[in-house]
């Protein structure tokens, strides 16, 4: 992807029903993550001492992660192959994003890393199956089905 192949992009945007669903499924991680995960599931987990297997630990970089794949296709996604890319890329950049938090001041958390390409390989999956690859992409024409027709045969014309 170059500059200009963004900029043509960006020129020649519309609202399709794949980025409809691609945003949806990005904006409604973010709302679950900022409204539910984070104020309500984390807290009660903590105080209740549940061992949930590090999932309240990782839901900011699992559902954060969600949302960056699918809110970037939905907006500068342009055909099936360069947004199986941008899934690719995005959750390496996620996974290098948590990699740089001694930069930051922080300190890393390996099960971060872990959720992070989890989640990715989960969100490759549901790309695939919510867009599959149609294997009709053109209609056959009157003719095609009849040319290994002999001849002689009454269905050749």
């Amino acid at each position: 992807m170059t500059i200009k192949d963004l900029k043509d992009g960006i020129t020649g945007w519309r609202f399709t029903r794949e980025r409809i669903i691609n945003l949806t499924i990005g904006l409604t991680s973010i709302l679950i993550l900022e409204f539910v995960a984070r104020p309500i599931y984390r807290p009660y987990i903590y105080r209740n001492n549940i061992n949930d297997f590090h999932l309240a630990d990782t839901l900011g970089n699992t559902l954060g992660t969600i949302a960056t794949i699918f809110v970037f296709i939905g907006l500068i996604g342009q055909g099936r192959a360069q947004q199986l890319s941008l899934i690719k890329t995005l959750t390496i950049s996620v996974a290098l994003y948590e990699i740089a938090h001694p930069l930051l001041g922080k300190t890393i958390d390996p099960w971060d890393i872990v959720a992070t390409f989890l989640t990715g390989g989960l969100c490759l999956i549901l790309y695939k199956f919510i867009h599959p690859i149609s294997v009709d992409k053109e209609p056959l024409n009157d003719n095609s089905a009849l040319h290994d027709v002999p001849s002689g045969h009454p269905e050749a014309r």
